[in-house]
């Protein structure tokens, strides 16, 4: 069985991290005392091994790691702020459902709406599923570029590159200090910059076997193949992750690292110091739990960073 690959998210004012069988959500609080949330992972796969086929496994992965960020997130701010209340699960709910109408609307009606202006224009196939995304890749990056001058948005990037610093510390076998993280890369490939931006990408491979559906089919027709498109993805970014994958890979996830110069910014030695506890933490329960010492017979995923 092959080493797990930790990986997490940036919340607010601390990191997330997810390892084999254990979460932690570590949060700098105003008072600057770090706080840590602990939680045993029971992912699906365990309970229906099915889900851990490849490219089912993918889509598994998205909808897990959705709801694992936003219940940081939730914990995070509950935290931080002045209030200590946490949403409810019909608000957490909710709140994912308007997030996910917002992506529909900006990532596949928007540019399906946007290509009715040149689709008639453009005799083929292959090269209007490209400007299609083309249009989908420029409204993502220009709504990061957008979002990157927020102060409150810098702040969480920051804690993104602590995040990344860490994994890769943790990964190049060297103790988990200050000093030594300080000196990683803010960049890693399976990081969910990456991700999104490789679910783009395959999105226009997988739908120009589609052809040029009208308006409302072409947006069902996305909706229907997102499964298969996350799934696709997933499984490039987890190649993309090894060191000996073939070059291919490190092509495909290179524009994903080229973006994470706006997703991460330099973090501070106080934020450096949360990723560092959050990351500690799930290495040290994973590391006794029960399961570790067991062989077992089923590779384990990696987990995007």
């Amino acid at each position: 069985m092959g080493k797990f690959s930790y990986g997490g998210q940036a919340v607010i004012e601390g990191v997330m991290m997810r390892g084999k069988y254990h979460s932690a959500v570590a949060v700098r609080k105003t008072d600057q005392t770090i706080t840590v949330l602990e939680q045993d992972l029971k992912p699906w796969s365990d309970r229906f091994p099915i889900l851990k086929k490849p490219i089912v496994r993918g889509s598994v992965a998205m909808v897990e790691s959705l709801v694992m960020g936003l219940k940081s997130l939730n914990y995070s701010a509950s935290q931080f702020g002045e209030a200590d209340e946490q949403l409810t699960t019909k608000e957490l709910v909710l709140t994912m459902g308007f997030a996910l109408v917002l992506t529909v609307a900006l990532f596949i009606v928007l540019p399906a709406f946007l290509l009715r202006f040149v689709q008639s224009h453009i005799s083929s196939n292959i090269l209007l599923n490209l400007v299609e995304g083309t249009i989908k890749t420029s409204i993502f990056v220009l709504y990061i570029a957008a979002i990157s001058w927020m102060d409150d948005i810098k702040r969480v990037f920051a804690y993104h590159g602590a995040e990344h610093m860490s994994i890769n510390c943790y990964e190049a076998g060297e103790e988990l200090t200050v000093e030594n993280v300080a000196r990683q890369s803010r960049v890693h490939a399976r990081c969910g910059t990456n991700f999104l931006l490789i679910v783009l990408f395959t999105s226009v491979f997988v739908f120009s076997f589609f052809g040029r559906p009208p308006f409302l089919q072409r947006i069902l027709i996305h909706l229907a193949i997102m499964p298969i498109v996350a799934g696709l993805s997933y499984e490039l970014i987890r190649k993309a992750g090894q060191r000996d994958c073939h070059p291919i890979f490190k092509w495909a996830a290179k524009p994903g690292m080229l973006l994470q110069n706006l997703t991460t910014a330099e973090p501070d030695e106080h934020m450096i110091e949360v990723a560092i506890k959050a990351l500690k933490t799930v290495l040290d329960r994973d590391a006794v739990h029960p399961e570790t010492k067991k062989v077992v017979s089923f590779s384990t995923s990696d987990t995007i960073a």
